[in-house]
Formats: structure tokens, C-alpha cells, sequence
């Protein structure tokens, strides 16, 4: 028998016999109990297409810009792997270490020989498709009138200039059939910082694949480069020449040559990471394996010799892979600026 309680201002069990209500309710003015009776089952919600596409708008507009620049190559024909944060492209078992970024980068990076009426250059440039689209220097490619590519593993492709910005020292050259490459990720530059850790890999001197590395050593350096042409060839004038190497300066002095009469002004990264002659176009890269930038410019003291200018001094330049991210439509639509 279940037990009622009689204290004041309680009530029996209403349900109890016969009798409905308790004679003394707790408060007159509440009403009665109502009658039991079960509640509905409550309604499924829907987790189908629907709420996951909601969902995913809401986690973009949280994000920003830089994701959103993410999805928008992520949905077209040439799939661009973009990072708006650090994405961890090095296994974690071999996170921070720079065998484990030159791992995981290293078949991403490419050499690159242009021939062209003023010479030959050798530069680097960086996968950003799987069919064959490679970020490099203005300068490597500049007036080429043939350019081969050859891949980490070894294997040559010819290759065609797709769009030129020479104000920001960027070019896009395409492969003739190529497929399968395995692409880089672009990272966010704007979250680099001074003092970070950082990879280099490209082909100075011809030499495929040198990985070097360093910090990076300050930000928004100005370097001024050539956009003449005849000043874009690396290699092709011979060693033992001045000028005619890497047309770059800083603060009025000379990086690898003279930068003529035309010149642009671009903002750098600067980094203590080993380049020389031939990392031009190649990838500057955080400790997770994003690129962070496209290496680009090394320091030489004015008139010096050029034994003594063959080497790095701890000062070399990368543009911003933000910068190439921002031009990367226009570089695409044939741009000859």
C-alpha cells in the first residue's frame, strides 16, 4: 500500500481508490493534478544533407577569409590544397623535424631550365595541382622560349608559361601531360612569425632536392626586383660575371646583380634558411610542411667578387604564399603583367 503523507499543507495520492482529488490541496488556487497520462515520444531530428550543409556555413563564416579562399579552389577543376591555419602535412611521428617536412614536401618540389635568346636559367618551382600546375619565379621563366620540369623522382616534362605577374616576381607554367604529382599545401603567411623555424628545398646550382634550414628573420622586407626580360636569366651569363644572376636589392645593395631601369617592390619574407643561385621559385615551409613561401632573392654585398658571391650570407627572401594565393586567379587567366 503505497503511502500517503498528512502533514500540513499535503495531500494523499490523488490516484488512490476511488477518490480523485486530495481534500486538502497544497494551495487552493493551484488546480488538481491532472490525469496520467503518457508523454509523446519526442520527434527525430533530421541529420541529413540539410544540417551538415548548414553546419559547414556556419564553421566557414566563424573561420574567415582564409578559409573560404580554401573552398573555393577546393571546388573547381584545379584542386589547390590551402591551408588557413597549420595543417600537419609531416607525420606525427616526425613533427618539427626537418627530415620529416623534407619527406613529406620534397616530391611537391620540381627544378626548372628555361631556355630562352638571352640564356639559360635554373630555378625551382612548387606542385599545386595533381595535373601539373607549378608556382615559380617571373625571373626563372621570364622570355623563355622552352622550359623543362624534372620531378623529385626524376622524371622530365616540357611545360608552358600559363600567366606572368613580373610586379610581384610570380609565374604559372603548366606540364604537357602530366598527372599524379603529388601537390603541396599552401599555408597562411600571415601567421608567420619571427622567429619560427622553417625548411627550404630547391635546386641551387642545379643541385635537386638541397633542403636547408633556418628561421625566419624578420617580415615585410622590401626587395626590388627587375622586370626587364634580360635580367631574368640566373645562371645562363656564367659564374664569373657581376650582374646578371639574381636582379634583386635591398637598402641599396645588390642581391646577385644589377636590377636595370625597371624594377618593382614587393614585400618579403626574410629568412637565415641557406639559398643560392637555383632556389628561385622553390618553397620556404613552416614545421608542419606548409608553404609559407615562394623562395625568391638572397643577399650579395655590392662588388663583390664572385667567388664570394656564390654562396648565402644568411640573408635570403621569399614572397608571402598570401601574395600567391591572392594572384593565383589572375596568374591562371593568362596575366603577362
Amino acid at each position: 500500500m503505497t503511502e500517503s503523507l498528512r502533514n500540513s499543507g499535503e495531500y494523499e495520492n490523488p490516484y488512490q481508490g476511488d477518490q480523485q482529488y486530495a481534500t486538502a490541496p497544497v494551495n487552493p488556487e493551484w488546480p488538481p493534478p491532472p490525469a496520467y497520462a503518457p508523454a509523446p515520444a519526442p520527434k527525430k531530428r533530421k541529420r541529413g544533407p540539410v544540417a551538415l550543409l548548414a553546419a559547414v556555413a556556419i564553421v566557414a563564416a566563424a573561420i574567415g577569409g582564409g578559409t573560404a579562399y580554401g573552398i573555393q579552389e577546393l571546388t573547381g577543376n584545379d584542386t589547390v590544397a590551402s591551408s588557413s591555419t597549420s595543417t600537419n602535412v609531416v607525420p606525427s611521428s616526425q613533427k618539427g623535424t626537418v627530415s620529416g617536412v623534407a619527406k613529406a614536401v620534397s616530391p611537391s618540389i620540381v627544378e626548372i631550365s628555361a631556355d630562352s635568346n638571352a640564356g639559360s636559367s635554373t630555378g625551382s618551382g612548387v606542385i599545386i595541382t595533381s595535373d601539373g600546375e607549378i608556382i615559380t619565379n617571373n625571373h626563372v621563366v621570364s622570355g623563355a622560349s622552352q622550359i623543362k620540369v624534372t620531378t623529385n623522382d626524376g622524371k622530365s616534362y616540357t611545360a608552358k608559361v600559363v600567366g606572368t605577374d613580373s610586379k610581384k616576381d610570380l609565374a604559372l607554367i603548366k606540364l604537357e601531360n602530366a598527372s599524379g604529382l603529388k601537390t603541396a599545401t599552401l599555408g597562411d603567411s600571415a601567421g608567420v612569425g619571427v622567429g619560427d623555424q622553417v625548411v627550404a628545398i630547391g635546386s641551387p646550382e642545379g643541385l635537386t632536392g638541397t633542403v636547408t634550414s633556418g628561421i625566419i628573420s624578420a617580415l615585410d622586407r622590401d626587395v626590388t626586383v627587375s622586370t626587364d626580360e634580360s635580367q631574368g636569366q640566373e645562371q645562363g651569363q656564367g659564374q664569373g660575371q657581376q650582374g646578371g644572376e639574381w636582379p634583386f636589392e635591398f637598402g641599396g645593395r645588390e642581391f646577385n646583380g644589377d636590377t636595370g631601369s625597371d624594377t618593382t617592390t614587393y614585400k618579403a619574407l626574410q629568412t637565415d634558411a641557406s639559398l643560392n643561385p637555383g632556389n628561385s621559385g622553390g618553397a620556404l615551409i613552416d614545421m608542419n610542411g606548409n608553404i609559407i613561401g615562394i623562395n625568391s632573392a638572397m643577399y650579395s654585398a655590392a662588388g663583390a667578387s664572385s667567388s664570394a658571391a656564390a654562396g648565402s650570407v644568411g640573408l635570403g627572401f621569399a614572397i608571402p604564399i598570401n601574395t600567391v594565393k591572392a594572384d593565383l586567379a589572375t596568374l591562371r587567366a593568362g596575366s603577362t603583367d
